[in-house]
């Protein structure tokens, strides 16, 4: 079943044209991958979507409704939640306060009682839920530790596991891989993995085909902000368009 839909969606800074009627689909438990050279437009597309940037022509409707044109904490109330390349921590926290302020969006009580402990049920149960979020994304020995102590790694998980807080439908990754070593990209890819065998669908931009081509279920890929390709990656692997624009003979020696 759908959850996400892109059609004819469209952004101009000055004369340049940075989304060019770009349409694309995201299913419930999928794993999409949008790639293409610097400049193609990936980041432009996540702005667009998470409401950072109006268009200038296009819809993008989720779980049946349009949302173009809501602002970013409305879009993300509605359950399409992000992450960014670089990990933003709030500072002297905690990783557990980390991640239950990112379930700001659900809250119907007092966040910092919540932070505090001085709450009742309602809340002990979300800071329960934040818990196992963490323990989800393999955090748990460090769930009372300050962000402070957190490798770069284990920052990106935590920024996931603040994301998993809001109870998203859609979660966009914005280059998980970026600046992670092998075994801590192959942890990530685990728990992308893992975020859709939840039910949650996933929309990541990747750079490191190695690490997408395994893991995503579909890809599409951009060019000058325009939709050049779109299949499986085996398909992708030898697309002659993206090839040539994009990937190169070598891309996948």
């Amino acid at each position: 079943m759908t959850i996400l839909k892109v059609s004819g969606l469209r952004k101009t800074f000055g004369g340049l044209t940075a989304v060019a009627d770009l349409d694309f689909e995201v299913n419930e438990s999928e794993i999409l991958g949008l790639i293409g050279p610097n400049g193609a437009g990936k980041s432009t597309t996540f702005n667009l979507i998470a409401g950072a940037y109006a268009a200038d022509g296009g819809d993008v409707v989720f779980a049946g409704k349009p949302i173009l044109g809501l602002p970013p904490h409305a879009i993300a109330a509605r359950g399409v939640m992000r992450t960014f390349q670089h990990n933003r921590p709030f500072e002297g926290m905690t990783v557990l306060e980390n991640v239950l302020v990112g379930a700001h969006t659900r809250f119907q009580h007092s966040l910092w009682r919540i932070v505090a402990g001085t709450a009742g049920e309602a809340e002990r149960r979300e800071r329960r839920r934040a818990e196992d979020l963490i323990d989800f994304v393999g955090l748990s020995e460090l769930r009372n530790a300050s962000v402070d102590r957190l490798s770069f790694g284990q920052g990106r998980l935590l920024e996931i596991a603040r994301a998993l807080a809001g109870e998203p439908k859609l979660l966009l990754f914005d280059e998980p891989a970026a600046g992670l070593t092998l075994a801590e990209a192959e942890r990530i890819a685990g728990v992308i993995r893992g975020i859709a065998a939840r039910g949650i669908a996933v929309l990541l931009i990747e750079h490191d085909m190695h690490f997408l081509l395994p893991l995503a279920h579909r890809v599409v890929v951009l060019n000058f902000g325009a939709k050049i390709a779109e299949g499986t990656p085996e398909r992708i692997r030898t697309d002659p368009a993206v090839m040539n624009a994009y990937l190169g003979q070598h891309a996948f020696a």
